[in-house]
């Protein structure tokens, strides 16, 4: 995996300095979860929704290292005819995510569908923790909360940073009143599919958990491999001229 974390990752900055994108930084911290979910966990017939969907630019690169993409069509990043900055649905998009908060709803009415129809199939949903700032997310936490839907698995990267300003403090905490709650280095493969790979496992409060509601909350770093990057408000922003294209890929 370590390999492979790498190659993503300078495959997306590749892209992003080709393009001139930025939201470089969301994109890095949640990399490596979107490699592990979709090279280790994830079935063929499971599904996967995108609700932070700034972060395309991850989700286009891990398509790419599984075949789905080639590198022609990642030349099209941010163009009008090709890949969006945004997701369209479509082949393994099972919808269009770009206006935050909503994904969790899209991924819980998924899962609601597979559980009535008696379908052996599981959804995963990445959020950003800035998304928690929609009152949606709490409107499907709230209904998780009376309807547990076991099948669903709720990936959040928390890197600490929305557009303008860090995430609010105590996030978590009031997460964990309405689903259980588990913590993982996020940039850690063996963590991050252990977390996903088993439903019964020991909850943040030591608390044994059964076939319930899962948030994996992913410990990470804003601008993950990028030293220029790490930590900063505006990796969100920030587009890669040559010289910090080449400064960053000297460090991978």
């Amino acid at each position: 995996m370590i390999e492979l974390q790498r190659k993503a990752r300078k495959r997306l900055l590749q892209m992003h300095y080709e393009a001139g994108a930025g939201h470089i930084g969301g994109n890095l911290s949640c990399l490596d979860a979107l490699l592990t979910l979709h090279h280790r966990v994830m079935r063929p017939e499971d599904q996967f929704v995108l609700s932070k969907g700034h972060a395309a630019g991850a989700l286009y690169i891990t398509h790419w290292t599984k075949g789905w993409l080639t590198d022609d069509e990642l030349k099209t990043f941010h163009k009008s005819d090709g890949l969006l900055g945004h997701p369209e649905s479509g082949a393994h998009v099972p919808f269009a995510t770009g206006s935050l908060g909503h994904g969790l709803s899209l991924a819980v009415g998924l899962a609601l569908g597979h559980k009535l129809l008696g379908e052996d199939r599981t959804v995963y949903v990445l959020m950003g923790d800035g998304e928690f700032q929609e009152g949606s997310c709490w409107e499907a936490l709230n209904f998780l909360a009376d309807n547990p839907l076991p099948r669903l698995k709720i990936l959040i990267d928390g890197n600490g940073f929305q557009g303008f300003r860090a995430v609010p403090p105590g996030l978590k905490d009031r997460l964990r009143g309405f689903v259980n709650v588990r913590s993982v280095d996020g940039h850690d493969p063996e963590q991050i599919a252990e977390a996903l790979h088993t439903d019964f496992w020991w909850s943040d409060s030591r608390t044994m958990q059964l076939n319930s509601p899962q948030i994996v909350w992913l410990n990470t770093l804003k601008g993950k491999g990028v030293s220029f990057l790490e930590n900063r408000f505006d990796s969100h922003y920030l587009y890669l001229t040559e010289e910090l294209y080449k400064k960053a890929l000297a460090e991978q």
